[in-house]
């Protein structure tokens, strides 16, 4: 089969090589949508940092209900929304009839020259159906009362509007024309969502369910239905690719023109979306996407919870995986530095079974690892309880959105004083993720006093291979290192770790 069938602002699409929206596996959701005409959203980067394509798309919010995402459409391979639900700006609100978001960006002055502006609406739009968007009230108030000058400023500090929008869902939307202000004007203005609004409505009725895909071809597609199927694949074809949000692979696809002998959706496989707290360990899907674990941890992994703001934007993380972004082996990911530090252990499956892989022994070289080709990441394991005190630290030429030059992740338990155990995971450093072994030891059994980071520091300025490149040189990298152990004695000095 070579067709799939979505449902486009309410109405069902189909495309297949008859119609003029035309399906291969190197379809992305966006040529397919302006294949029907749609050609709100639009290709600004073809790599998920300007937002222009930005779409909503309906995923199971995890209690029977629907959640409206937003998603990059020109990352999505389309064959990975087959049965499922799109809205589009198009689909939001006419010129005669406009949505909420798009009246308040009309009134504001939010649209300049317009080519972002349906992506800005999109990502919008999906804070303003966010479920838990409610007014920020006056803690000191027993009424709602979000004009005083103290609560303002809490709001102006998390970049939250009074009526509660995050400004942070649109940090995977650029504007490059007269500003943000009135952007953020609009989002700040929209009220509560309507009794009547169908797209509200929708979210009590329950999310459509994946369905089976093939799609054929000279690079073919496949949507398993199953676990067991997937990894039959991966057997049998050997170089097959896999993606769940193809956040890395949707680059490949549109700027490398990169092509597989077979890719394979698996961001559906119920098998690799559970997330389990047990007694001595917690497990966490490899498909779940960041967005859902950091609503479904809600900061109780504190590295995590430092970790999901700093990685990349909300549109890629409402698509992107640890599976993914362990997967792929890159040097610069986000999670590895921090998962090290955690400790973490990668469960590896294929028609063979299953093993277990500690973190730290699975890099085997730059994008390369232990991982053979017909294994695929099933989770991820870190042990509990956690180390007390932490800190990750991200140096990038950019405050969001951007790669890293250096990472630094640090877990430690601090008690009485002494260094009683210390995790430390560097990412950017070398031609893998590495943990700070030398570093490690230097600080264990230790007093923790400025004497004792001092020298550490030095040792950690020394870990990995930096190299110079474009973000940074080698010694900016290795100074990077040495203050960041300096700068964690810093704080938890203040925090009275030492007490």
């Amino acid at each position: 089969m070579t067709d799939i069938e979505i449902t486009v602002n309410g109405e069902r699409r189909r495309g297949d090589a008859s119609t003029a929206a035309p399906v291969t596996a190197a379809t992305t959701t966006l040529d397919w949508l302006r294949g029907l005409g749609l050609t709100g959203a639009k290709e600004g980067c073809a790599e998920g940092e300007c937002g222009a394509c930005s779409v909503l798309v309906a995923r199971p919010d995890g209690a029977g209900g629907t959640r409206w995402t937003a998603v990059n459409s020109c990352l999505v391979p389309v064959g990975s929304l087959d049965g499922g639900e799109v809205v589009t700006a198009e689909g939001l609100g006419g010129p005669t009839a406009l949505h909420p978001v798009q009246h308040e960006m009309a009134v504001r002055g939010g649209s300049q020259c317009g080519y972002c502006t349906p992506g800005f609406v999109c990502s919008m739009a999906a804070e303003y159906y966010r479920p838990d968007r409610r007014p920020v009230e006056d803690p000191d108030s027993t009424t709602p009362d979000t004009g005083t000058e103290a609560v303002q400023e809490a709001l102006d500090a998390h970049e939250v509007g009074p009526n509660g929008f995050d400004l942070h869902a649109l940090s995977g939307n650029l504007c490059r024309c007269t500003g943000y202000r009135p952007i953020r004007d609009a989002a700040y203005a929209l009220g509560e969502v309507g009794a009547d609004d169908p797209l509200a409505a929708r979210r009590g009725e329950p999310a459509p369910a994946p369905s089976r895909t093939v799609i054929e071809g000279e690079h073919p597609f496949l949507r398993p239905a199953d676990l067991a199927e997937a990894l039959a694949a991966l057997a049998e074809v050997p170089g097959a690719v896999l993606v769940a949000g193809a956040t890395d692979w949707g680059v490949e696809n549109n700027l490398r023109h990169r092509r597989a002998p077979l890719l394979v959706a698996i961001d559906h496989l119920p098998e690799l979306r559970g997330l389990h707290r047990g007694e001595n360990v917690l497990e966490i899907g490899a498909a779940l996407t960041l967005s859902e674990i950091e609503q479904r941890l809600a900061g109780s992994v504190p590295l995590l919870a430092d970790l999901f703001p700093q990685f990349a934007s909300r549109l890629i993380r409402n698509g992107a995986t640890l599976g993914g972004n362990l997967g792929t082996g890159s040097p610069i990911g986000d999670s590895p530095p921090v998962l090290l530090a955690l400790d973490a252990r990668l469960v590896l499956t294929s028609v063979r079974g299953e093993r277990e892989v500690p973190l730290a022994e699975y890099f085997t070289g730059y994008r390369t690892s232990v991982r053979t080709d017909d294994e695929l990441i099933r989770a991820v394991r870190v042990p509990l309880p956690l180390l007390p005190r932490t800190s990750f630290l991200k140096v990038a030429k950019r405050r969001f959105d951007d790669i890293s030059s250096v990472a630094v992740a640090i877990a430690a338990d601090l008690d009485g004083g002494v260094v009683r155990q210390v995790r430390i995971g560097l990412g950017g450093v070398a031609a893998t993720p590495v943990r700070a072994h030398a570093t490690e030891a230097a600080l264990e059994g230790r007093p923790w006093d400025l004497e004792t980071v001092t020298a550490a520091a030095a040792v950690l300025a020394g870990e990995g291979t930096p190299i110079d490149d474009h973000r940074a040189s080698a010694r900016y990298r290795a100074a990077m290192l040495e203050q960041s152990l300096l700068r964690f004695y810093d704080t938890t000095s203040r925090e009275g770790a030492l007490v």
